[in-house]
């Protein structure tokens, strides 16, 4: 396993981020798996070394710490954990969500819980809050770096304008920044190179993409894959469309040529993307995890590159809601 350093952070992390959002209850999504499923997965991850571990206080409400942390138990201060707030975790409590005070205290402090952790590594606001002025969030989240319940603080999906902005209130009033973008970012959706990428670039922010694999769509071809991970009618994606379909042929045709899988290829794109820090890779098996190691270590070339990225074009923007 390689490792590279995570922005400003001065944390070393595994080229492969392990996302967590597969690993709870099925009861929460019919894709997910249960602990006894999800604990080899991760003892896998580890034995491979993997350090770097995604998850969030909404994945399966909670389930998915609680079984990372159980599964980290007596090698917590060996692994780099993130975790995140904003989504609304109980129905009839409206303060469950946002990015308030109150919301982010008290939902770090479950999540601290569930994780068996007294400090988060990487904390990390799942989304925009227009309800929220950012100095607020900001305030609140760098008390919790001052007081040692988080390491540092990142960000995810949203406007580059936005971020822009909350970088430069944290310099204007002196407090913690940003460290992180976890952004949609794939070979079929790129629209963050326009602006997002190169304001992470040139302000030394570590980026960990999510789905890096679109959903599946390029880790099978075009006319097999079934996009299972969510319902496209509630949060539907581009993929399929700006070229989607002859970058999914062109990833086939490498994947045969170089004797490896889609999913490999794809993967082993980001790893050649001077910006990316490390995808954060779903998985359902231990085999997944095994392939997602082997791709940091496939070689494109220059040419190679061009090839799977000449088919795109523009695609209406997907991933802040």
């Amino acid at each position: 396993m390689e490792y590279t350093t995570l922005g400003d952070t001065g944390m070393e992390v595994s080229r492969i981020c392990l996302g967590c959002m597969s690993f709870g209850t099925p009861e929460w999504r019919d894709w997910v798996l249960d602990e006894a499923e999800s604990k080899p997965i991760i003892e896998r991850a580890i034995d491979l070394g993997i350090n770097f571990f995604d998850t969030a206080n909404m994945y399966s409400t909670g389930e998915s710490e609680r079984i990372l942390g159980d599964a980290l138990e007596g090698r917590r201060d060996e692994m780099v954990v993130a975790t995140k707030c904003y989504f609304q975790m109980d129905e009839d409590d409206p303060n469950s969500g946002g990015l308030s005070r109150k919301a982010i205290e008290q939902e770090l402090q479950h999540s601290l819980d569930r994780l068996g952790m007294e400090t988060i590594d990487l904390y990390q606001i799942h989304r925009w809050d227009d309800d929220t002025p950012i100095e607020q969030t900001l305030r609140t989240l760098d008390d919790l770096v001052r007081r040692n319940r988080v390491r540092h603080i990142g960000a995810s999906s949203m406007w580059a304008h936005q971020f822009q902005a909350a970088l430069h209130t944290s310099e204007r009033l002196g407090l913690e920044r940003f460290a992180t973008m976890q952004n949609h970012y794939n070979l079929a959706y790129r629209e963050e190179e326009r602006e997002m990428l190169p304001l992470c670039e040139n302000e030394g922010i570590g980026v960990v993409p999510w789905s890096p694999l679109a959903r599946g769509f390029l880790a099978y071809p075009h006319d097999e894959d079934a996009l299972a991970r969510d319902d496209e009618a509630v949060s539907p994606r581009p993929y399929r469309e700006g070229g989607g379909i002859e970058i999914n042929e062109r990833v086939q045709e490498l994947a045969a040529e170089k004797s490896v899988t889609m999913a490999q290829i794809a993967l082993a794109w980001h790893c050649h993307r001077d910006w990316v820090t490390a995808p954060i890779v779903g998985v359902e098996t231990v085999e997944h995890v095994e392939e997602a190691v082997e791709a940091t270590e496939i070689d494109l070339s220059a040419s190679d590159v061009e090839y799977l990225e000449e088919p795109y074009e523009t695609v209406w923007i997907s991933g802040h809601e």
